[in-house]
């Protein structure tokens, strides 16, 4: 069959990897794409949000799957517009529908669906502009660090964690009376903060039966020693060594059911894919309890790049399985192995950056998977840097120390002006064995 996979990140390139590996796939388009997923289909000049444009091609390439990669036009009601054609309904959308992306579309949204389904989260209240008296006096009510969210979409940037009340009560007037993440925090959530170790679990449903993918732990400060300014990602492993079989245990019942059970009791439509943010918190027992920090309705970026390449099940059959709401009839088989990936940005990520430098080195590193983020070939075919992360490195090891070692080492071999990367991606967790060893 032709396939659509919508976005032009590493997700995507990952994602679209894994997609041209099916013997189920005949042609594969990506919308917009990158420099790296034009080996795996055709890339096509399409914006993401651009529905009559993306109708237009489905139609005319006679495609039967739309993947949707990022979660902007899941909020916007890409799977709803697809619904309401009588050409389009019956077209493959992996995705939810405008309802079920309220998960992320909306903190507030997410966090009383949670109370509703008793789904372990931090405590949490709500306010707007009308009610920042309430919300200041709410502050003063927590202790330090002060959790702060933007209520709507705000491209990872509207989550502030703040260590000085003051300076969160001030943080509280600018974004609900001087718009600081615009329309995105006329409603934001305070939270009770939540001390442990954060990881992803990702979810694949078809609305009734689900699959739970390999977990991931994500690395967001651009410092090493997860200092700095938040990014959209430097690195990611795959799986989280103390997510073991009881960890998991518990988060499947005690949130994936749950979660599931939740959508269809309130009947919202939901194809596609759940990411958990859970926090790991240790209970007095000594043992790890999971509580959701965020829902996403998509997959992680950049935990995707170490996530789906242990994916062994073919992905196309995974999908339509999904669309058809047969997943409970597919295995998921995962590669046993160890996926380390380095995230290389630009510099002055995740600031302002330079675009068009020209990337070297590709040619020479083997036995890893390097995925395109932020890519393109210039007029002279050349391929050069078009984002603040530019490329990302995975390996696939028997250990996580193996995995690290060659990521490095491909890593440094890949160059351009400014290159960075962080060196101590999964370190945390290699100190964290010899600790419960």
């Amino acid at each position: 069959m032709n396939i659509l996979l919508i976005g032009s990140g590493g997700r995507e390139h990952a994602i679209a990897t894994k997609i041209a590996e099916s013997e189920r796939c005949d042609n594969l388009y990506i919308a917009p794409g990158n420099a790296g997923t034009a080996s795996c289909g055709t890339n096509v000049e399409i914006k993401v949000d651009d529905f009559p444009a993306i109708a237009k091609l489905v139609k005319n390439r006679d495609i039967r799957m739309v993947v949707v990669g990022p979660e902007a036009p899941l909020v916007a009601g890409i799977a709803d517009y697809f619904a309401k054609d009588p050409i389009l309904k019956d077209i493959m959308m992996i995705g939810p529908s405008a309802q079920g992306a309220q998960l992320e579309g909306s903190k507030d949204f997410a966090k009383q669906f949670m109370r509703r389904h008793n789904i372990p989260t931090a405590d949490y209240r709500t306010f707007t502009a009308d009610t920042l008296n309430d919300g200041l006096e709410y502050l003063a009510t927590l202790k330090a660090p002060y959790v702060l969210k933007a209520d709507g979409l705000a491209a990872g940037k509207g989550v502030l964690i703040l260590d000085n009340l003051e300076e969160a009560r001030q943080e509280l007037k600018q974004m609900l009376v001087d718009s600081k993440f615009g329309a995105a925090s006329s409603s934001v959530v305070i939270e009770e903060y939540l001390s442990g170790i954060e990881l992803s679990v990702f979810v694949l449903t078809d609305g009734k039966h689900y699959k739970i993918l390999p977990s991931a732990k994500d690395y967001k400060r651009i410092g090493e020693g997860d200092t700095g300014l938040n990014t959209g990602g430097m690195g990611s492993i795959s799986p989280v060594p103390f997510a073991d079989k009881a960890f998991m245990h518990k988060v499947e019942h005690r949130i994936v059911m749950p979660t599931i059970k939740g959508l269809q009791r309130e009947q919202i439509s939901y194809k596609g894919f759940i990411f958990l943010g859970l926090m790991a918190v240790t209970n007095a027992d000594g043992e790890r309890d999971p509580y959701v920090i965020e829902y996403n309705v998509r997959m992680g970026d950049p935990e995707t790049e170490s996530v789906f390449p242990r994916i062994k099940t073919d992905v196309v059959s995974l999908f339509e399985a999904t669309a058809k709401g047969v997943l409970n009839l597919m295995p998921l088989d995962v590669d046993e192995r160890t996926a380390a990936c380095v995230m290389l940005t630009a510099h002055g990520y995740p600031e302002s950056y330079k675009k068009g430098d020209v990337i070297s080195g590709i040619d020479k590193v083997s036995d890893v998977k390097v995925f395109h983020a932020g890519t393109k070939t210039n007029d002279k075919g050349q391929l050069v840097t078009n984002g603040g992360r530019v490329l990302c490195v995975t390996s696939l090891c028997n250990s996580l120390p193996e995995a690290l070692l060659k990521s490095i080492q491909a890593a440094e071999t890949i160059q351009w002006k400014g290159r960075y990367y962080r060196h101590d991606i999964g370190q945390d967790l290699l100190r964290l064995s010899v600790e419960n060893s």
